[in-house]
């Protein structure tokens, strides 16, 4: 048979207003969690990639509607990559905007179509590529 052991160091023997008291030397937690705490459900979705716009076809002149620096800017789609991102550029010496991704939300489709069939696209340009590098 096992026998509570009451830590004997838990109450100090005090005298308050004249009589013997037994005083908790450690304080009560102020704060405790409601009974109907609610853990939330595991979930089964994955992020699927982006279906792309019937309208944006590589070689298609997109016109970037956010960005700091090229708000407004016409760029040529060239591809989608796996995450979804559509991989745009200027030209950069046309008009200065570089090889970039950007999310189809943030482009108008024009039905303006330059060829890029001469294009050969290195697979080198994916996600991994655009990644900024670690921080030290």
């Amino acid at each position: 048979p096992s026998k509570k052991v009451v830590d004997k160091k838990a109450f100090v023997e005090k005298i308050v207003g004249g009589k013997k008291r037994m005083i908790a030397t450690t304080k009560a937690p102020k704060y405790y969690p409601a009974d109907d705490v609610k853990t939330p459900l595991a979930t089964r979705k994955k992020a699927a990639t982006a279906v792309l716009r019937s309208s944006i076809t590589p070689g298609t002149v997109l016109i970037l509607t956010s960005g700091k620096h090229f708000h407004g800017k016409r760029v040529v789609f060239l591809k989608q990559l796996e995450s979804g991102l559509l991989l745009v550029t200027g030209p950069f010496h046309i008009n200065g905007v570089p090889l970039r991704r950007v999310n189809q939300s943030y482009v108008i489709a024009t039905s303006t179509k330059v060829d890029i069939s001469g294009l050969k696209l290195d697979a080198k340009f994916n996600d991994a590529y655009f990644k900024r590098p670690a921080a030290e």
